[in-house]
């Protein structure tokens, strides 16, 4: 099974956008378009992005009733992307929706995009849960029910971290996606992010893929850093 790298494109401008493409030449990558960039260019930076030989993860973590989310969701397959997230939050009847919208609306000939559900942000710890989200079984128990419920629902996988690979795997199976952001170099700030690890560490963890922003973004030399992290990654 090939693990993708992914790169977050969290920058502020097309400019940068293209600037920071431009330094990786004609390399195929797999890249995480976020609500930032999609709510700025739109859909049509994801057709420029596919028609470069890009794969797509289109990161907008949709959360509203069922039939609001299954409608998105059969617009949203029609771009062509290759994985898309719902918040697992949202319960089962809503990511049967997605899931239901995403087979409606993938064209004749195209295979279905990846669906996969947010557990809990990378940002969220164990006081924010309890203090904030009133939720009081720990965070890891959470993060198993949630990925239980998603893989009931039909869905590929989840958004979780890395260090909850394990548990995630121990009670879906090895076959269930986790795409594993709050990935970071020794040497990085951790920023915002609560629950991070080296691409070394998701590795051995058993993440399927990981999604690396800042480091590789904030880099001097983005491809140089992105060469690295992924001789990591791999192993």
């Amino acid at each position: 099974m090939q693990r993708p790298l992914m790169i977050a494109l969290d920058v502020d401008s097309v400019e940068k956008r293209k600037q920071l493409l431009e330094s990786f030449g004609q390399e195929p990558l797999f890249l995480k378009v976020g609500m930032e960039m999609f709510y700025r260019e739109g859909p049509g930076a994801i057709a420029e992005l596919k028609g470069a030989g890009h794969s797509i993860f289109l990161d907008i973590k949709l959360h509203d009733i069922p039939n609001t989310v299954k409608r998105a969701m059969t617009v949203l397959a029609g771009l062509g992307i290759d994985m898309i997230n719902v918040h697992a939050a949202g319960g089962q009847t809503m990511m049967r929706a997605a899931l239901e919208g995403l087979e409606a609306g993938t064209k004749p000939g195209q295979k279905r995009p990846k669906l996969i559900a947010v557990t809990q942000l990378t940002s969220t710890d164990e006081e924010m849960l309890r203090e904030e989200l009133l939720i009081e079984k720990p965070l890891n128990d959470v993060v198993i029910s949630y990925a239980k419920q998603a893989q009931a629902a039909g869905l590929d996988g989840v958004v979780c971290s890395a260090k909850e690979v394990p548990l995630i795997r121990e009670v879906c199976g090895n076959d269930f996606l986790t795409v594993t952001p709050g990935i970071r170099q020794e040497s990085d700030e951790v920023g915002d992010q609560k629950r991070v690890v080296t691409p070394q560490a998701a590795r051995e963890l058993g993440s399927y893929a990981i999604v690396v922003g800042r480091s590789i973004t904030s880099s001097e030399n983005p491809y140089e850093t992105y060469k690295t992290m992924k001789a990591n990654w791999e192993g």
